[in-house]
């Protein structure tokens, strides 16, 4: 069939604010059409509530005076795989880049939110539930200023702990060193961290497992939340070096760089090791046999330490097991740059590709937005289900096939949010699971040839169908909350639609809908590379999409972020000019709720050819009704609005019109 696309500079466009004349009289089509749309409401001026300043510039971007907190950590840590108690010392040197001198600290304690009176157990009103451990044990707080050690002032509520200084901390670039012993009970299968049984052995998910400095900025000085659960994590960057002794028949897979394989690994998988790193393909590095029987280790000593260290990061986690199958293979970064997928799992996983799920994500990711940074990745097996760090994620053991890929591409992508991208997860939702699960659909797209598209996996159109259908029950019902809400006043129902669905899907409309692909790309390009290792916040975001792209999108951020407007676009009348089809066609299409959209019509002509225009949001800026002329030479069978059903139109009944 013949298909012709019509820009609007071919058709004769009349607002139905003028008064139209039908039939010998005249029609005002907006005092006559029932909508609930408020063009002012939408397009008003000074959206954003804050100027621009020296430190996050108008245009999105960190400004001249920006600054952030400096945090590095050297940790020990003994795991007893007895009592599975870990105990710890740590060395945190912080330094204060802010401009203002500080008179105490603020550090996460996340390990208390097991305790039996922790505020997470009340959280969603239920009072206390669940398995409960001591949180942290703390044996010693200690301050060491220019050398010389001193027991610090602190006081603990609930998962923070305040350090108050005998001397403010001063600012551009004063330093500090906390040093803190302690020791825990790693909580058998927990939720992002714990502890199992498998059929050849023990495995170990080991997160939040050091005392970490809340975040100091400067949107919100001090980052005091507590840890509940929901509301993820918001940490500093900085160079983590640790060590990690255990039980010498286990594998460790961490965060970062093994820097003493030679002391903990036998020369078999050194060479193994050595393969995979130039090797496209997966290579084993320790067999299900070895896993079966322990046998692949170093040494008959009783414990070994395990040596990690990670530069420029917010976090470091690790998974333990004498059961792990390992493999590795190589992954290839733009520029020429390498780094190593690997996989740790036990003999009851399906995990003979999770390498290779996890090598061609960070390959698309790296290629498509930002390089990735880290010389390692590791996708470990678990009970965690699905739980991302810098450079390692804890994935369910039971996943595999589509599911293994989908969960691998999404838990990997957060290394880019808020991994790279450091945004804070505990008030900002979006800006790590939207953001991520945006990405994540285009992974899909090409892995592999499509082997796995379109990507429909229970947070993006989860119920495998049209995602412009399946986000209008979340955008039409009354107690929703909106993207904005802060992530533990998200309820559990909610949680998917309103952080990962529709986050991701609004930033499809605008890329496929609104902007386009390339000014998209561009701008979100630079927004991610403009905030790596940085702490950007919403309006920062908001700002750099527009400035980027070129496009004033304060009626998106309103509609779509602030509120859950809905959209309703309906065609009111298509009628010929004058009874002729040879001059014209006259289409009035109405916008009857609060969401604006740009949109595309279609016509079907009764000789089975069709045309398409495509209509700008500038549509709807004083109108909520529009009267056009679209040009024709013969018969019209039908007029349909939105004929690819891309937009969340919450009533697809009125985008068909038969003409007669």
């Amino acid at each position: 069939m013949k298909f012709l696309l019509f820009s609007l500079s071919l058709l004769t466009v009349v607002s139905s604010t003028q008064a139209q004349r039908r039939g010998g009289r005249r029609v005002n089509t907006n005092d006559t059409i029932k909508s609930n749309y408020v063009p002012k409401e939408l397009f008003e001026p000074l959206h954003y509530t804050d100027k621009g300043n020296e430190f996050h510039s108008a245009n999105g971007e960190p400004g001249p005076k920006y600054w952030k907190q400096r945090v590095d950590y050297v940790l020990k840590a003994n795991l007893d795989t007895t009592t599975h108690v870990l105990s710890g010392t740590e060395n945190i040197t912080y330094t204060n880049n802010s401009p203002d001198a500080l008179s105490y600290l603020w550090v996460q304690l996340d390990q208390n939110t097991y305790k039996e009176d922790a505020r997470s157990n009340f959280a969603t009103g239920g009072g206390p539930s669940g398995q409960h451990t001591k949180g942290y044990e703390l044996e010693s707080v200690e301050l060491s200023v220019a050398g010389k050690v001193q027991k610090a002032n602190y006081a603990i509520s609930d998962t923070r702990m305040q350090i108050r200084l005998p001397k403010d901390l001063a600012p551009n670039g004063g330093k500090i060193n906390i040093l803190i012993k302690y020791h825990y009970t790693v909580p058998a299968n927990g939720n992002r961290t714990g502890h199992f049984k498998t059929k050849n052995g023990s495995t170990y998910e080991i997160a939040q497992w050091f005392p970490r400095m809340c975040v100091y900025d400067d949107t919100s000085g001090w980052d005091i939340l507590p840890f509940l659960g929901s509301g993820e994590f918001y940490c500093e960057y900085g160079d983590i070096d640790y060590s990690v002794t255990l039980p010498s028949n286990m594998i460790v897979a961490g965060s970062g760089e093994l820097v003493n394989p030679n002391e903990v690994l036998t020369p078999q998988q050194i060479s193994r090791l050595a393969k995979a790193r130039n090797s496209d393909k997966t290579v084993m590095i320790r067999t299900a046999a070895e896993a079966a029987n322990h046998s692949s280790h170093q040494s008959a000593k009783p414990t070994l330490t395990w040596h990690f260290k990670m530069f420029n990061t917010r976090d470091v986690a690790f998974g333990a097991s004498n059961a792990y199958i390992w493999d590795a293979a190589r992954i290839n970064l733009p520029g020429g740059k390498k780094s190593l997928s690997m996989s740790v799992y036990p003999v009851e996983s399906d995990w003979g590709r999770s390498t290779e799920y996890l090598k061609g994500s960070i390959e698309y990711f790296s290629q498509k937005w930002f390089v990735y940074p880290y010389p390692v990745a590791i996708n470990e097996a678990g009970h965690a289900g699905g739980m991302e760090y810098p450079g390692i994620l804890f994935d369910g053991m039971g996943a595999k096939g589509e599911g293994l890929f989908s969960l691998i591409a999404h838990e990997i992508g957060h290394n880019w949010f808020p991994m790279i991208v450091g945004s804070d997860e505990r008030r900002f939702a979006f800006m790590d699971e939207g953001f991520n699960t945006f990405i994540d659909i285009y992974a899909s797209d090409v892995f592999n040839k499509g082997e796995y598209a379109p990507k429909r996996d229970g947070e993006y159109a989860p119920n495998k169908g049209n995602p412009a259908d399946e986000i209008i029950p979340t955008i039409v019902d009354p107690n929703a909350p909106t993207i904005m809400t802060a992530a533990d006043a998200v309820p559990g129902n909610y949680r998917h639609p309103v952080e990962y669905f529709k986050p991701a899907f609004g930033l499809v409309l605008l890329r496929e809908q609104i902007l386009g692909k390339d000014r998209f790309d561009y701008a979100f390009r630079n927004y991610i590379h403009k905030w790596a290792y940085k702490h950007p916040q919403p309006d920062d975001f908001f700002r750099s999409m527009e400035s980027g792209a070129g496009e004033d999108l304060s009626w998106f951020w309103k509609g779509w972020f602030y509120n859950n407007y809905k959209l309703d676009l309906d065609i009111i009348d298509a009628k010929y000019v004058d009874n002729d089809a040879k001059k014209g066609l006259s289409v009035t299409i109405a916008n009857k709720e609060k969401l604006p959209m740009p949109f595309w019509v279609e016509v079907f002509m009764n000789d089975g050819s069709k045309k398409r225009m495509q209509l700008p949001v500038e549509t709807w800026i004083q109108t909520k009704a529009i009267t056009f002329t679209i040009p024709t030479t013969s018969e019209v069978e039908s007029v349909r609005l939105d004929p690819d059903a891309a937009l969340p139109d919450i009533n697809r009944a009125n985008n068909v019109f038969k003409v007669k």
